[in-house]
């Protein structure tokens, strides 16, 4: 596993190589490589694990009874993925986990990460401390993807998903991590609605785009 990787993200923020590698044994580490498309957690099951990227990527999906499915979600390299759940070690996912592109996943005992281990290790206070961080962070998260499906419209949806985008990257010019049916399935909207609504807004000057990078004008 590569631990100087890890000891670079957030979960293990604080913590240096070496005592990376001497907590990975604790927290029952194993990796694991998908392939694109591959279900990772399914819907409908319980884990005791939760997941770190460590190459790759992630989509979390909602599915419906009809047949169709939302992308809730997208866990980059570096983040981690199933921590709610394996909290409530009995309680089955509501969505799938995927990957979305040929992806290596180490996972780890969620009670382990939790419970101090037998050795003691000082630094595992701080992994304790750096996973309530990031379930809050999630749940800010969270509470944006609401904020941009709360519009009726389209374009209001596509207003608010891409002004928070080009916020957080400090620039009118970015690049955003999702496929036009991906980003459609972020927002719960019709793909070629989308598709039409993005063409709208070009011409209306509102932004310029080519494939995934995106301008917002003036």
């Amino acid at each position: 596993m590569n631990t100087a990787f890890l000891a670079k993200t957030a979960l293990f923020q604080g913590i240096t190589e070496q005592e990376v590698g001497a907590l990975l044994p604790c927290l029952r580490a194993r990796e694991k490589k998908y392939k694109k498309d591959a279900f990772i957690f399914r819907a409908g099951t319980a884990t005791s694990e939760i997941g770190i990227v460590e190459e790759g990527s992630v989509n979390i999906v909602v599915n419906f009874y009809w047949g169709n499915s939302n992308i809730f979600g997208r866990i980059g390299r570096g983040e981690i993925f199933a921590e709610s759940y394996a909290a409530i070690p009995e309680k089955e996912l509501l969505c799938d986990v995927v990957a979305a592109e040929s992806t290596n996943v180490i996972l780890l005992n969620f009670q382990c990460l939790l419970s101090t281990c037998e050795k003691n290790c000082v630094f595992h206070n701080r992994l304790i401390q750096n996973i309530v961080r990031i379930s809050a962070i999630k749940s800010l998260n969270l509470s944006s993807r609401m904020m941009h499906i709360a519009p009726k419209s389209i374009r209001g949806r596509l207003l608010s998903y891409l002004s928070e985008q080009a916020e957080a990257h400090g620039s009118p010019l970015f690049m955003i991590p999702f496929s036009r049916q991906q980003l459609a399935d972020y927002l719960g909207v019709d793909r070629s609605a989308l598709s039409n609504e993005l063409s709208k807004m070009q011409k209306d000057g509102l932004i310029a785009f080519r494939k995934n990078e995106f301008t917002l004008l003036g």
